[in-house]
């Protein structure tokens, strides 16, 4: 499933509302049901997250079909908990990465370009768990 969730600004319109759910709980909600791909840059209109998002625009049904789930993250706009668990992964405030989480939540893949469909497909399509659900649906 292609999506791509808000960052939300800190500021006194936040303070009204409920907490966003930080990325660390987003990733641990979509562990087992769900592969991530977290698509990470210094700021929202970085040249590489932007080509990386016209990447992934027509292969969208292929992103369903794998179960995956993208998370466009850039630094600039994170919270401090956020920052910290994007380093634990491998991120960089000042470099762009692209991290994709298997089921099990564990990391699989870590690019500093962006990566063409077809290559997270092959990765992805590589997997044990992702071979089962193939056969499954033949």
């Amino acid at each position: 499933m292609l999506l791509t969730l808000p960052v939300l600004p800190a500021g006194p319109a936040q303070a009204q509302t409920a907490p966003a759910a930080s990325l660390a709980s987003r990733v641990k909600a979509a562990r087992w049901r769900q592969r991530v791909l977290l698509i990470c840059a210094p700021t929202a209109t970085d040249a590489r997250l932007l080509k990386q998002r016209a990447l992934l625009q027509p292969a969208r049904a292929g992103l369903t079909e794998r179960d995956l789930l993208v998370r466009e993250l850039p630094w600039a706009s994170l919270p401090a908990a956020d920052r910290n668990y994007l380093r634990q992964l491998g991120g960089s405030p000042d470099a762009f990465r692209v991290l994709l989480l298997g089921k099990d939540g564990g990391v699989k893949r870590r690019d500093t370009a962006p990566v063409a469909p077809a290559a997270l497909f092959a990765t992805i399509d590589g997997m044990f768990m992702r071979r089962q659900e193939m056969k499954r649906v033949r």
